[in-house]
């Protein structure tokens, strides 16, 4: 595991510079990409990848948590926002640009059982429950949409212009929009089923 100590300006910078090279490494390559890839990506010597990572699943978590504090810590600021549907708005549309920009979702499985990237997850899934919460009783939602609803949605946009061959680098936008359409109050009907509930 990483080391929770605060870092050197220096060690802050190749970690910054690690995870920079270690993200674009697995988005062109898959887990296949190699530490010493990353490391001559990032500028440093592969002895610099084990000094802060211990295994290549540290720097795969450390990459995910990351990604997921930087929505939680969004999340959070915006839980007081004085319009909430454009709140939520607003972090469903960071969610889906992290993931135009770098489609690391295949990483999840790789580090799911790991205690920091659960508890990274959860506190990201917490600001957006509160998020969904706050909209839904502002009248901004549907009353029967939960979180969870809202979370399994969030890779839609993406996923569904992933099929679309040359797709326009903005196309995510029109099915995020057709998304949060389908979550307000009006027009509504009844939906066939529970919501879900994640582990």
């Amino acid at each position: 595991m990483t080391d929770a100590r605060p870092l050197r300006a220096d060690a802050a910078r190749n970690r910054k510079l690690l995870l920079a090279a270690a993200a674009d490494e697995f988005a062109e390559h898959g887990l296949d990409a190699s530490v010493a890839d990353i490391a001559r990506r990032a500028g440093v010597g592969k002895g610099t990848v084990f000094r802060h990572f211990a295994a290549k699943d540290d720097l795969i978590a450390a990459i995910l948590i990351d990604r997921m504090e930087e929505l939680s810590t969004l999340g959070e600021g915006l839980i007081e926002a004085d319009h909430e549907g454009e709140a939520l708005r607003e972090f469903l549309t960071a969610a889906a640009r992290q993931r135009q920009e770098r489609d690391l979702s295949f990483l999840a499985e790789a580090s799911e059982s790991m205690a920091q990237v659960t508890s990274a997850r959860n506190r990201m899934l917490e600001a957006l429950d509160r998020l969904v919460d706050r909209a839904r009783e502002a009248g901004a939602v549907r009353d029967d949409i939960t979180g969870t609803d809202v979370f399994l949605l969030m890779c839609a946009p993406n996923y569904v212009a992933g099929y679309v061959p040359n797709a326009s680098p903005d196309l995510w936008r029109r099915y995020l929009a057709v998304i949060f359409d389908g979550l307000r109050p009006e027009g509504a009907h009844p939906l066939p089923a529970d919501a879900p509930r994640l582990a």
